[in-house]
C-alpha cells in the first residue's frame, strides 16, 4: 500500500517520543519498496520516516537495525541511525531516523586531484575494509565471486525474458559475464545500490551514506559503478587511486571493468524491480534508459567518415 505524507508524519510521532510534527515533505529520492517522508518537528529538527510497502522490505529493516549501528562505529562518515519504530497495522514496522545534512553528489561535478573525489575513494575503501567477522550476526546476503557472477547471469536472463532489453546489450553482457578471469575478487561489504543520490556532500566532503536496503557481502566494484559512468576518466583515476591507497589489501586488476559493467546492469535491475512491483512507470523509464544506452554504445562503436 501507499501511505500519504500525513500518515507517515503520524508514524514518526508514534515512533519517537517527543517528536511533534509541524511540517512534512518529500525526500530528494525514494525507491519503490518504501513510503518515505521528511518530517520537521516543533524544535526545527528534521527526521526521515520510512514505511515498507512489502514484507521483503520489512525484512530489510530488520537487517538495518543491526547493520547501521555497526557501520556508525566503523565508517569515517555518518549513516542513518534508527531513532524509533512504529508498528504498522498490516504487519512490520516503520522506522524513523534523524535527517543527515548534505546534498546528493553529482559525479559530473567532481574534479580530479585532492578534494572531494579523493574523499569518495577513501570512504569507499573504509566501507570495503569492514572486517567480515564483525558482520557474522547481521544476516546479510553473502556471495563468493563465482556465485555473484552466476547471480548476474541470472539477472540478465530474467531481463531478457521481459523482451524490453535490446539484443545488443544482452549479447554484450553475456560476453562480459563469461569472462571468468575478470571475476576473481575478494568479496567485501558493499552498499549495493550506491548512486549520487545516496552519497551526501557538505562543504566539499562526503557527509553521509544513506539507503542501505541492498547491503550485502559481494563485489566491491558495485559501489564504484556510479563514478565510472557519471564522472570523467580523470576523476575515475583520482577516486581509484585514493581507494587503492586507503585499502588494506590492493584491489583486483579488473575492478574498473566490472564497475562499468555493473553500471549497465543496474538498468536491467531497475527494469526488473518495476516488473516485480507491477509498476508501469518504472518499467517504461527503465526500458527507455536501456534503449538510450544501446544507442550510445552503437554510436560509439560506429566508425566516423574520417575513419573510412
Amino acid at each position: 500500500m501507499t501511505r500519504s505524507a500525513l500518515a507517515l508524519a503520524a508514524l514518526a510521532n508514534a515512533a519517537v517520543p517527543g517528536l511533534d510534527p509541524v511540517a512534512v515533505g518529500q525526500p530528494d529520492a525514494a525507491g519503490i519498496d518504501f513510503d518515505v517522508a521528511v518530517v520537521t518537528d516543533d524544535r526545527g529538527l528534521r527526521w526521515v520516516v520510512r514505511a515498507p510497502r512489502r514484507s521483503a522490505a520489512s525484512a530489510v529493516l530488520d537487517v538495518e537495525r543491526v547493520l547501521l549501528p555497526l557501520l556508525a562505529r566503523r565508517l569515517p562518515v555518518p549513516v542513518p541511525q534508527p531513532a524509533g519504530y512504529a508498528r504498522l497495522p498490516d504487519g512490520g514496522s516503520a522506522v524513523v531516523y534523524r535527517y543527515l545534512p548534505g546534498q546528493p553528489l553529482d559525479p559530473s561535478t567532481l574534479a580530479p586531484g585532492p578534494g572531494l573525489a579523493a574523499h569518495v575513494g577513501q570512504v569507499l575503501a573504509a566501507l570495503h575494509d569492514t572486517p567480515p567477522d564483525v558482520l557474522d550476526d547481521v544476516g546479510l546476503p553473502t556471495y563468493d565471486a563465482d556465485e555473484y557472477r552466476q547471480r548476474r547471469l541470472s539477472e540478465v536472463d530474467r531481463a531478457a525474458g521481459t523482451g524490453a532489453v535490446p539484443t545488443t546489450l544482452l549479447d554484450r553482457w553475456e560476453r562480459a559475464l563469461e569472462q571468468v578471469a575478470h571475476w576473481r575478487f575478494a568479496p567485501t561489504l558493499v552498499h549495493g545500490d550506491l548512486s549520487g543520490e545516496h552519497v551526501l556532500v557538505d562543504s566539499g566532503r562526503v557527509s553521509g551514506l544513506v539507503d542501505w536496503d541492498e547491503a550485502r557481502i559481494a563485489d566491491p566494484a558495485d559501489d564504484l559503478a556510479f563514478v565510472t559512468v557519471g564522472a570523467s576518466d580523470q576523476v575515475v583515476d583520482t577516486v581509484l587511486e585514493a581507494y587503492a591507497q586507503a585499502r588494506t589489501e590492493p584491489p583486483d586488476r579488473d575492478l574498473v571493468t566490472r564497475a562499468r559493467l555493473a553500471a549497465e546492469l543496474a538498468l536491467a535491475r531497475w527494469l526488473l524491480s518495476g516488473v516485480d512491483a507491477d509498476d508501469a512507470s518504472v518499467t517504461d523509464r527503465a526500458t527507455s534508459a536501456l534503449r538510450d544506452l544501446a544507442g550510445r554504445l552503437e554510436t560509439s562503436a560506429t566508425p566516423s567518415a574520417q575513419d573510412d
